[in-house]
């Protein structure tokens, strides 16, 4: 007779607890449309109840924008009368958070209709649904994230960041050097703490390298064989590099682009599809350009790259990332061992083939970026798209900027798309362009700096 889910997971609840006596608190959390994540404080001696019964919180929390105010034109507020749903806890999600001075543990929640039916707005629900198409052709999703971000200082200049001091030389740090081993070395304490805590979560981050602007760093994700839990680790990671820099005294930020004329801050996904039956990657090819499995995924993906942009890059600053100099591209492109094209194919050994995808930011949300690409992988697949030769060389000199550089026309392309709509519920999309749409007319209403400088006195 098999164990009930539920049982299952109350004695997870139980071993945590037994082995962590000194937990006082458990953090819930949900990650809305921005990633942001959002959710309730409970004591240790509610845990058994939320794994009985899970929780209650609004459907409102996924028509949040960016400032955490509902987005009413989404529906999913006053016209429901801000109706809660129930969240139930992610198995396998249960940790303790190592920056937390009162012992502290969190886990990771879902949102569910009423009935026990998993809610059609979460993010990671609509990643879900997207998966179920490839367990249908009996391929295993197989995905790791690159995420990059800066450490700033905590006060800032007029309302712009800096880089923080470091706590070595005491100096504020200009080198735009990559890889720079001593830049490691001016913030190891901080850095040293960010691995440590993440292998205490679980979380399969090994590795940090200096990025190519002051202060800026990369962490690196292995390669994890479940899509949905890749993206659990990106965002749990996010969460726990901002709470250890402010243990260090500092602030760190995701923000695509907080420097002009400095690198932004992106986030590469690596994708491999293994099958279900044997476990092999079916991308594996001694010359991957002749294989059709490879091909026709990147087809797909280019050919749904402007429709995906949105969710790539889904914030007004997320579209100041792209130039040549930074190495963020522009146009629907491939190649082999080519970081100047869209999708890079990595060819270390024939079984290591996989695909890179380099167009998103670091403030995408991790689900949703992820259903977006994969639909393109998908739709590749089944349709047989061919993506073109592979761009050898600078990509930048070869082809002209074709992906929308704006947040209004990649909405506008996510919303024609007939092709996006098979993939992601329709009424998901008119959500996710409302939220934004609203954000963005808040944006085009603000008068900046700028044009106070330029226009008060000269016009």
């Amino acid at each position: 007779m098999s164990v009930p889910p539920r049982a299952v997971q109350l004695n997870e609840a139980n071993a945590f607890l037994k082995e962590h006596p000194e937990v006082q608190f458990v953090d819930l959390l949900i990650a809305d449309m921005n990633g942001v994540v959002r959710g309730k404080r409970i004591e240790r001696a509610s845990l058994h109840k939320v794994y009985e019964k899970g929780i209650n919180l609004p459907a409102s929390l996924f028509a949040l924008d960016i400032n955490g105010s509902t987005v009413e034109s989404t529906g999913l507020g006053l016209d429901i009368g801000d109706a809660d749903r129930i969240c139930f806890p992610i198995p396998d999600t249960l940790c303790n958070e190592p920056w937390q001075k009162r012992p502290t543990a969190q886990l990771l929640m879902t949102m569910h209709e009423l009935d026990g039916t998993p809610f059609f707005a979460d993010p990671r629900e609509v990643l879900r649904q997207v998966i179920q198409k490839f367990d249908e052709l009996g391929l295993t999703i197989c995905a790791a994230f690159e995420l990059e971000f800066y450490l700033i200082d905590q006060e800032n200049v007029n309302g712009r960041p800096q880089p923080p001091r470091s706590p070595i030389s005491g100096k504020r740090p200009h080198s735009t050097q990559v890889y720079l081993i001593d830049d490691l070395d001016e913030y190891v304490d901080c850095l040293q703490d960010m691995l440590e805590a993440a292998k205490e979560q679980d979380l399969p981050a090994d590795a940090i390298v200096k990025e190519s602007a002051p202060a800026q760093f990369e962490v690196n994700l292995h390669h994890t064989k479940d899509a949905l839990k890749a993206c659990d680790y990106a965002l749990l990671l996010k969460r726990l590099i901002k709470n250890i820099a402010y243990d260090h005294e500092m602030d760190s930020t995701f923000m695509a682009k907080p420097y002009p004329g400095q690198a932004g801050n992106g986030l590469h996904v690596h994708i491999s599809l293994l099958d279900k039956k044997t476990g092999e990657n079916i991308f594996t090819s001694e010359d991957p350009i002749t294989n059709d499995a490879l091909r026709h995924s990147i087809g797909g993906i280019l050919e749904t790259m402007p429709a995906s942009m949105a969710f790539l890059c889904p914030n007004v600053n997320s579209y100041r990332r792209f130039g040549a100099q930074f190495y963020v591209p522009n146009a629907p492109s491939w190649g082999l061992d080519n970081r100047t094209v869209a999708v890079r194919v990595p060819t270390g050994s024939p079984d290591s083939v996989r695909i890179e995808q380099r167009v998103a930011g670091a403030d995408a949300n991790p689900y949703l970026m992820m259903a977006s690409i994969l639909a393109g992988i998908h739709h590749g697949l089944t349709n047989k798209i061919e993506p073109g030769e592979p761009i050898e060389g600078n990509s930048y000199e070869q082809l002209e900027q074709s992906l929308p550089n704006n947040l209004r026309d990649a909405l506008r392309e996510l919303d024609d798309s007939e092709i996006m709509a098979k993939y992601i519920d329709p009424k998901y999309i008119d959500i996710f362009v409302a939220c934004k749409e609203s954000e963005l007319a808040e944006f085009e209403h603000s008068i900046s700096d700028l044009e106070y400088n330029w226009y008060l006195h000269t016009v």
